[in-house]
C-alpha cells in the first residue's frame, strides 16, 4: 500500500471492475461526434491503470468492447477498434514497465487476425508482471462467459466421465475468463446510469456498485478515490450479519 493510501486511511478493494460510461455523451455535449469522446475515454483509461496501481488495487477489468457493440454503427465499429488496437501499440511498453499484466476477457471467436495478434503479444509480453492485473473486457457479455463456461465443464463431464452434480461454484468460477482470479469487490459505472449491462454477472454477486454522475472521460484518480471511499463505508455481509445489531435489524 502507498504512503498516499495509508495517508487516505482507507481500505482498497482488491479488484476493481469499471462500467466505462458516457464517451458518446461527453462527446455531444461539447459538439463533437462520438468518436471524439471514445478518443478521451482512452487518455481516461490510462489516467486510472495509473491511479490503481498507485493506490495499491491489484486487479481491475474495464468494459471495453462489449459483444453487443457490433450493433452500433459501422464507423463507430471502427473507430472503437481502432482505438483498441493503438492502446495496446502505444502503450504496452509503459504497462509492461511498470508491472502491468494484461488479459483480454471475451469471445475471441471471430476477432480479425490484427486484433487477435495484438492481444496475444500483449498477454505474452505481459505475463510475467505482477503489480497490476489488467483485464480488459472485449467482445466480451457477461452471460456468454458464462455460456462458455458451461460449454467448458459440459466437455469435461463428457470426456473425464465426472458426476454432473459433483461440479461446484468454484469450478464455475474457475471456467470463467477471471479464472483464478477474485470477484471484484467493487464495481463502478460511470454517467448516471445504474445498471450491469450484462457485465461481470456471476462475479458480482457480492460486489459492491458505486454509480457516478461523471462521463467516463472525466474519470481520474480523484474519482476513483471517491468511489473507494463510498466502498470503504460500507459493511459487506455476504448474506450474513456483521454484529448483534444487525440481527436485531
Amino acid at each position: 500500500m502507498t504512503g498516499d493510501n495509508e495517508d487516505r486511511n482507507c481500505p482498497v478493494p482488491s479488484h476493481v471492475g469499471i462500467i466505462m460510461d458516457g464517451n458518446g455523451r461527453w462527446a455531444a455535449a461539447r459538439g463533437m461526434p462520438r468518436g471524439f469522446g471514445h478518443k478521451a475515454g482512452v487518455d481516461a483509461v490510462r489516467k486510472t491503470v495509473r491511479a490503481a496501481a498507485e493506490l495499491g488495487i491489484q486487479h481491475v477489468t474495464l468494459y471495453a468492447f462489449s459483444s453487443e457493440n457490433w450493433a452500433r454503427p459501422a464507423q463507430e465499429v471502427r473507430d472503437l477498434l481502432g482505438l483498441m488496437k493503438l492502446f495496446i501499440t502505444r502503450d504496452l511498453a509503459e504497462l509492461c514497465a511498470n508491472g502491468v499484466r494484461i488479459r483480454v476477457i471475451g469471445d475471441r471467436q471471430g476477432l480479425s487476425a490484427d486484433i487477435l495478434g495484438l492481444v496475444e503479444t500483449a498477454e505474452i509480453r505481459s505475463r510475467d508482471n505482477s503489480k497490476l492485473n489488467l483485464n480488459i473486457a472485449f467482445n466480451y457479455g457477461g452471460r456468454d462467459e458464462i455460456r462458455r463456461a458451461f460449454v467448458k465443464l459440459a466437455a469435461q463431464v463428457v470426456e473425464q466421465g465426472l458426476d454432473p452434480a459433483s461440479i461446484s461454484e468454484a469450478d464455475i468460477g474457475a471456467a470463467l475468463d477471471t479464472g483464478a482470479q477474485p470477484d471484484p469487490d467493487l464495481l463502478i459505472r460511470t454517467s448516471g446510469e445504474m445498471r450491469l449491462s450484462n457485465f461481470m454477472l456471476w462475479q458480482a454477486a457480492y460486489s459492491e456498485f458505486v454509480f457516478l454522475p461523471c462521463m467516463w472521460p472525466d474519470f481520474d484518480k480523484s474519482w476513483l478515490e471517491q468511489a473507494i471511499d463510498e466502498y470503504s463505508s460500507r459493511t459487506r455481509r455476504y448474506g450474513g450479519v456483521h454484529d448483534a445489531k444487525d440481527v436485531a435489524l
